[in-house]
């Protein structure tokens, strides 16, 4: 069978993360949300998304598909019935479709002819930004069952003291010295070749993905995901950084998600509660203004490519588009647009010439190359985005 991942309704609701990748390549708990649907079913999935995003993540179209919501974090019990649809079946969540089949021959979808099936056990769903943080803990806690089912663990180090180290799970290659593991309120693991340096106080979750680096003396708490190749310093509460960016100095990151190939400088602080405790909002590209999020804690929401330099700071509820770059002293606005180059004195526009030149750069430091796919997804974001560039 072929399986293909869709990006559903919620696409909108999560940028600016998918202005640069479709709802399937979020990360949230250890793996993104195709890796786990990837794992469970054995075998690899293609993409619909839209348009501009296509020659990167491209869709592959069989006679027979299963077309399944990438929003939704997939269960065995799921995955058993999703393996089990049959033509002119679908299953659905309340007024959601998780999963349905189609043929290359059906010209449109009309669920009203389709045998429905409502899924009633609990599932996890990304449906906003904020989910990716606030549900991180049940995310790491399924992954970590997922991948360390009938494995074994590397041997906790000597001079590392681990609570709870039956929680604990390290991954050939990884690197831990002098380091305080605590697993109590959550499982740990830490990926191939991850290194945690002296003095690192961790209290689960914590999910440390491949080449993730923790730094002297940090404090990770609350839930908190270190994508592929990040490195990170300072104190970290319940956030999620998705892969090669860095937060590597002192300073406070809680409550927030950081996308690709970000920088925060030394002593980049967030707030993630307002000084009268009030329910936060955060900018809402559907409505085209500040909507309501139900938190009382909501940090910092910040794009692929984005960058401040040394002590910036955060308001509660900040968004920050794609290829940002934030200087200077004072809180820059809450919503910031994508390709905007300033601070708290005022933006201009960032133009893609010079955002190329620093993303050649930044992505050849990792050996990787800054391709046409991604220049072509960058100019298109820019495109879209110039309406919300007033300054």
């Amino acid at each position: 069978m072929n399986y293909i991942l869709f990006d559903g309704e919620v696409r909108n609701s999560l940028l600016p993360f998918t202005y640069t990748r479709p709802v399937a390549e979020i990360r949230i708990g250890i793996l993104t949300l195709r890796e786990k649907w990837e794992k469970h079913l054995g075998l690899t999935t293609t993409t619909i998304t839209e348009e501009y995003l296509e020659e990167k993540y491209p869709m592959v179209e069989l006679e027979e598909n299963i077309m399944i919501n990438a929003s939704f974090l997939p269960t065995k019990k799921l995955v058993d019935q999703v393996k089990n649809l049959k033509v002119n079946e679908a299953i659905f969540k309340g007024d959601d479709v998780i999963a349905f089949f189609t043929t290359d021959s059906q010209e449109e979808i009309n669920f009203e002819s389709y045998q429905q099936y409502d899924f009633d056990d609990e599932l996890l769903q990304v449906k906003n930004t904020w989910d990716i943080f606030s549900l991180n803990d049940k995310a790491i806690q399924q992954d970590f069952d997922l991948i360390t089912e009938a494995r074994t663990s590397q041997p906790i180090p000597e001079g590392v003291q681990a609570i709870n180290p039956e929680n604990i799970f390290i991954e050939e290659g990884a690197k831990l010295t002098f380091a305080t593991l605590n697993a109590t309120n959550g499982p740990i693991y830490i990926g191939e070749n991850a290194e945690i340096m002296e003095g690192v106080v961790v209290r689960g979750a914590l999910a440390m993905c491949e080449n993730s680096v923790l730094k002297l003396g940090v404090k990770i708490y609350g839930a908190t995901t270190i994508g592929p190749f990040c490195k990170v310093g300072g104190e970290v509460n319940n956030s999620v950084l998705f892969g090669y960016s860095s937060k590597g100095h002192d300073g406070f990151l809680g409550n927030s998600v950081i996308g690709e190939w970000c920088n925060l400088g030394a002593d980049t602080n967030n707030s993630n509660l307002k000084n009268n405790y009030a329910e936060v909002k955060l900018w809402d590209y559907n409505t085209g203004r500040f909507a309501k999020t139900g938190l009382q804690f909501c940090g910092l929401m910040m794009g692929d490519h984005s960058k401040c330099g040394i002590n910036t700071m955060f308001n509660t509820g900040t968004v920050i588009g794609v290829s940002v770059n934030i200087f200077g002293s004072g809180f820059p606005r809450n919503f910031v647009p994508s390709f905007s180059w300033g601070g708290a004195s005022g933006f201009t526009e960032y133009k893609t010439s010079k955002v190329f030149e620093v993303a050649e750069v930044v992505l050849q430091r990792r050996g990787i190359t800054f391709d046409a796919k991604e220049k072509a997804i960058l100019e298109h974001v820019f495109t879209a985005t110039s309406q919300y560039r007033n300054y």
